[in-house]
């Protein structure tokens, strides 16, 4: 009875032992296998890789231990990330270094040009065959663009013709890269090139504003065509004939002989007055009457001096208006219409502002005079001449405007330089 307790003691304490003993056995057995298994399968990898011959991998309890050396540096940190990445890693001990031999070092930079090398052989065929299509495109718009007639029945002058050329131009070589990218396989890189494009267009857009804004500005007057050559116009106050509109700015010849070069941007925005789109011209003069004198009959006769005048249109008709009053008199406003093709403006207002001086002189009406002036009295008085003005109408044609016409055209004809102007295109 006491054999038997004592041999079921000692089951009770043997048997826990050599369970645990036998565990501890199969565990070591199973990590070493796991090891092995990531050994191996890093191994593998290096030998499919092909660049790691000088590196060796050992693995114990899930530790990986990587020793060796590699032709660069790069290649050795990208061994630790790609051991860790295998399943079953606990962590990676990376002890390969950069090799310091030469030869190692350069074979791998000598293999990457000899491919590159064949590669660009075998792209050669491929690559002159879309050069050759590139070229064929390229110098079919610039001899479609060379021709003279369509372009000129198309634009208003030869500068919208030359801008219709090299929007063509620039038309068949962008078709002619997209075509040869084409052939290549390479379309991905024409959004690149066109991105880039655009940012440079960008930027210079802004650092040439002003230009881009009077070539912009050129072309929309050669469109419009506001004036002819030899026009009298004014423009942000500057009268004088037009000479010639160029792709920057506009020339005038002013009644003083000096050139006006305004920029075709502030042409383009400021208001224009054109003297010579209309060939009846008003002219208008005030005069000063007493006010004691009639002014029914004086206004009449004003009126009726001025349109007698041979070189006043008779419609529209010659006008006298009351305009104020003032200390020293009434103010007429006196006005009348020539045709300025055939009667010079200035000349005409002067003759009729010098006739209706002398009607009203015959008519007896005083034009008073707010000047005081000092007499001194002497015993003799000098005899006179007389002073009376000849009631005789003076000529008045436009001979001063015929003479800078000539001079406009002989600007013209003389200068060897672009005209944006022509007469044959519509006028607004």
């Amino acid at each position: 009875m006491r054999l038997s307790l004592l041999f079921a003691l000692f089951l009770s304490f043997a048997l826990p032992a050599v369970a645990q003993e036998a565990n501890g056995t199969i565990t070591t057995e199973t990590s070493a296998q796991q090891d092995a298994a990531i050994a191996t399968r890093l191994r593998e990898i290096l030998n499919e890789l092909g660049n790691y011959e000088n590196v060796s991998v050992t693995v114990s309890e899930g530790v990986v231990t990587i020793r060796g050396t590699t032709t660069s540096a790069i290649e050795a940190v990208e061994l630790e990330q790609l051991a860790a990445r295998v399943q079953g890693v606990v962590a990676v001990r990376n002890q390969v270094t950069e090799t310091t031999d030469i030869g190692d070092r350069l074979n791998p930079a000598i293999e990457r040009f000899r491919a590159r090398v064949d590669q660009f052989i075998a792209f050669l065929p491929l690559a002159l065959i879309a050069g050759a299509v590139f070229a064929f495109v390229v110098l079919t718009g610039f001899a479609i663009a060379r021709m003279q007639r369509p372009w000129e029945r198309l634009a208003p002058n030869a500068f919208i013709a030359e801008i219709y050329r090299q929007l063509l131009r620039i038309t068949f070589v962008i078709f002619g890269i997209v075509i040869a990218l084409d052939i290549l396989n390479a379309t991905a890189l024409l959004s690149t090139i066109l991105g880039a494009a655009g940012i440079i267009g960008l930027a210079l857009g802004f650092a040439v504003r002003d230009t881009v804004e009077n070539f912009i500005a050129s072309v929309m007057l050669s469109f419009r065509q506001p004036f002819r050559p030899n026009d009298t116009v004014e423009i942000n106050g500057d009268i004088g004939k037009v000479i010639r509109l160029t792709s920057r700015a506009t020339i005038l010849l002013s009644f003083d002989g000096n050139h006006i070069r305004i920029p075709n941007a502030t042409v383009f925005k400021s208001r224009i007055i054109n003297y010579t789109q209309n060939a009846e011209r008003r002219f208008m003069f005030p005069i000063m009457i007493e006010r004691d004198a009639d002014l029914q009959q004086t206004r009449a006769l004003v009126a009726q001096t001025v349109q007698d005048l041979p070189f006043v249109l008779s419609d529209p008709a010659a006008l006298t208006w009351i305009e104020a009053l003032h200390p020293a008199g009434i103010e007429l406003v006196v006005t009348g219409w020539v045709d300025q093709n055939e009667t010079s403006i200035v000349l005409g207002k002067g003759e009729a502002l010098r006739q209706v001086k002398l009607a009203l002189q015959g008519a007896g009406v005083v034009i008073p005079d707010a000047t005081q002036a000092l007499q001194l009295k002497r015993d003799a008085k000098p005899a006179m001449p007389d002073a009376r003005e000849s009631r005789q109408v003076e000529s008045v044609n436009a001979r001063e405007n015929a003479a800078l016409e000539r001079i406009v055209d002989a600007e013209r004809q003389d200068e060897i330089t672009e005209d944006l102007l022509r007469q044959d295109s519509p006028k607004e």
